[in-house]
């Protein structure tokens, strides 16, 4: 049931790096990653440069190319220096490497800064149609995938969600997300779909780098202000914090969600919490993504206004 991340070897980083980069590996500076192996390297010509190893897929030639507008831009995010090119049977890229930076803004857990750094990049970025295809979306953001069933595939547990009993509150809450969500759709935008402190870094209330550009989504604005309302901050974001991130947001984007938008921002973080609670469940972990309680409530404020939907 487990996700291996990539396993690259000294010699074919080295020569990955000497053919794309033009210069050869001298030395490692770090190895992470979740979903991606993620590779800190110093060359043999003193720069320092980070190599992003995953499975082979369009989407990261897309990715890629987003987040090279995006540095183009100004936005905080490393420069794409490479790829993507193959390395071995994967997918390899290469970025600047930004260093430093606290894993919270100087504010804590206010919602400012999180939401007026995600507005600005949605801004910034193209409109998808102008752009290839993203899909598919990661799973913890795919609510309107075509796999069949109420779950997509976990990108990191090999298993069917929808095969696992488990709770049925947790089914309930995001088919009922998963409906709402299907109504009265807006057009889509390009944003982060993984808004999280781990992929975010700060210098007081400034944004000094955003990291994990394979989680780019194409969604309605609403959605992607949703479900990072609900996820960007560990532990979770209350309702009231989530609430104060749409405020948040709204006021960067210089214009307030409609009634019908605003219940699908709430109902966009209903469907990623509950992925991961379902996700938590079949991997016999504990499930804290989200609580019975907080589902009613978060569906609520999508709309579901006609009782406990359990």
């Amino acid at each position: 049931m487990g996700f291996e991340l990539p396993v690259i070897d000294a010699a074919s980083l080295t020569a990955w790096c000497a053919g794309q980069l033009g210069s050869p590996v001298q030395s490692e500076l770090f190895r992470a990653g979740h979903l991606t192996r993620v590779i800190g390297v110093r060359l043999a010509d003193g720069r320092a440069a980070v190599v992003r190893v995953r499975s082979a897929a369009p989407r990261v030639a897309v990715c890629t190319e987003v987040q090279r507008q995006l540095s183009g831009a100004g936005y905080p995010c490393p420069r794409p220096l490479a790829g993507p090119a193959p390395l071995g049977a994967y997918a390899a890229t290469a970025e600047s490497h930004i260093p430093g930076g606290a894993a919270m803004p100087g504010s804590g857990r206010a919602a400012q800064p999180f939401a007026a750094a995600l507005a600005r990049l949605v801004r910034l970025t193209q409109r998808p149609e102008r752009m290839p295809s993203l899909a598919p979306a990661p799973a913890w953001t795919a609510w309107d995938h075509r796999q069949g069933g109420l779950w997509p595939r976990p990108d990191d547990l090999d298993v069917d969600l929808n095969a696992v009993d488990g709770p049925g509150w947790i089914d309930a809450a995001g088919r009922a997300a998963r409906q709402r969500l299907r109504e009265d759709p807006d057009p889509a935008v390009i944003g982060h779909g993984d808004w999280i402190t781990g992929n975010l870094r700060w210098h007081g209330d400034q944004l000094l780098v955003v990291y994990d550009w394979d989680s780019l989504i194409a969604d309605s604005e609403a959605v992607i202000a949703g479900m990072a309302a609900a996820i960007y901050l560990d532990p979770a974001p209350t309702v009231a914090e989530t609430r104060e991130f749409l405020d948040a947001y709204a006021t960067a984007r210089g214009q307030p969600f409609g009634p019908g938008q605003l219940e699908r921002c709430w109902a966009a973080g209903v469907w990623t919490r509950a992925f991961d609670a379902r996700q938590q469940h079949a991997a016999g972990q504990p499930v804290v993504s989200l609580t019975r309680d907080e589902a009613q409530e978060r569906l609520r404020r999508a709309g579901l206004r006609g009782g406990d939907p359990y």
